[in-house]
């Protein structure tokens, strides 16, 4: 038997497990290499003696994996953990500007932090009470899903399914400021912008002109300015384009925005403002499309609850755990939008997420790996 499935984790086994799975690069939109690392994480699973079951991708996205324990019927509420194995990295990334290496307490690759290392360990904790023979107050439901970096929107059916039938859900996203977990998010909204104006030589017929660059610039600051840092709401215009040429009034143009929110009671009136923008000029014409991708969520008495149960287990493992509130999403926030008690960013430490030095700390995978493990042993 592996010295990674008996308490304590030995760290340097659970690294080279990781390795493997981060050496299997599964960029979102690639489906086959999303696919491949899935392959990896389904075999783990079941030579662990675990269930496995798979979701076929659509919509050219890769497919979707539930892990779950040998005990626990199909309609008996459980634990679920929630893993994405997407990423943000192209193919090509390990064998250029971020390799796999190891540096001192750092391991470096794309996708370790965000989330693959995290994703291991809750595998790694299951993978020991099944082959102990140990059966948990609950059944214990691992998903993987392969979408999570553009908006889960293939998985977040399946997401909500598993949900609806757990009692608790564990997110295995990356831990945040030296340990930190997550226990409440912002909304996610996105808006695609489309101008149509008229095109005409900016010389001769500059008159005849109604400039789709000149409104959405208009457009922009009207948008950045709903940024209030005391409500929480971020607006960001953070991708543009228009026009063809210098000397030619632009006919068109376009913007993608990004808009968080602290809940729903405060995102609803900044999404409506966002859908109903009309234009500066009769002339042009707007199209303003799309809308809350992610619901917001605060931390609600169960969820403080179950951080104070982890804080506990923690503490006993010899570590202090502390949690906050962040603007990213994630398949979280799904969960815990519909009542169900979640606990985020359980993954490992580490920094650098969708940067070319991403990175864990590699001693946090055994206090992680065993916070983890006490959970689904402790959690009724």
């Amino acid at each position: 038997m592996s010295h990674a499935n008996t308490p304590p984790f030995v760290a340097e086994e659970l690294l080279e497990e990781i390795r493997a799975w981060v050496e299997i690069e599964s960029p979102t939109t690639d489906a086959a290499a999303v696919d491949r690392v899935m392959d990896k994480a389904a075999a783990d699973a079941e030579a662990a003696g675990a269930r496995i079951a798979r979701i076929p991708g659509r919509d050219g996205y890769g497919g979707h994996l539930l892990v779950s324990s040998p005990w626990g019927e199909e309609d008996e509420p459980g634990i679920l953990v929630l893993s994405h194995l997407d990423t943000v990295h192209g193919l090509g990334t390990l064998e250029g500007p971020l390799p796999f290496k190891v540096e001192g307490d750092l391991a470096y690759g794309p996708g370790i932090y965000d989330m693959k290392g995290g994703a291991l360990i809750a595998l790694a904790a299951l993978r020991h009470l099944i082959r102990g023979g140990q059966r948990t107050p609950l059944p214990v439901r691992h998903l993987f899903v392969s979408d999570e970096e553009v908006g889960s929107h293939t998985s977040r059916e399946h997401i909500e399914r598993e949900a609806r039938r757990a009692r608790y859900v564990l997110v295995t996203e990356p831990a945040r400021e030296g340990g930190r977990i997550v226990t409440a998010r912002k909304g996610t909204a996105r808006f695609d912008l489309k101008i149509r104006g008229q095109a005409a030589h900016s010389g001769s017929r500059h008159q005849d002109g109604r400039s789709a660059v000149k409104e959405l610039a208009r457009q922009i600051l009207d948008l950045e300015a709903m940024t209030d840092y005391t409500t929480g709401v971020t607006v960001n215009v953070g991708h543009v384009g228009g026009g063809t040429r210098a000397n030619v009034v632009a006919d068109h143009a376009w913007a993608e925005i990004d808009m968080r929110v602290p809940n729903q009671e405060i995102g609803n009136p900044a999404i409506e403002r966002v859908l109903a923008l009309k234009p500066y000029d009769p002339d042009v014409t707007l199209e303003i499309t799309g809308g809350l991708n992610r619901p917001g969520y605060e931390k609600s008495p169960a969820i403080a609850q179950l951080f104070e149960h982890a804080r506990g287990l923690a503490a006993e493992i010899g570590f202090e755990l502390q949690d906050l509130k962040t603007g990213g999403g994630s398949d979280g926030n799904f969960t815990a939008a519909l009542g169900v008690p979640t606990l985020d960013g359980l993954g490992v430490d580490g920094k650098g997420g969708h940067t070319l030095y991403e990175q864990i700390n590699i001693s946090s995978l055994v206090p992680r790996a065993r916070l983890m493990l006490r959970l689904m042993e402790t959690l009724a």
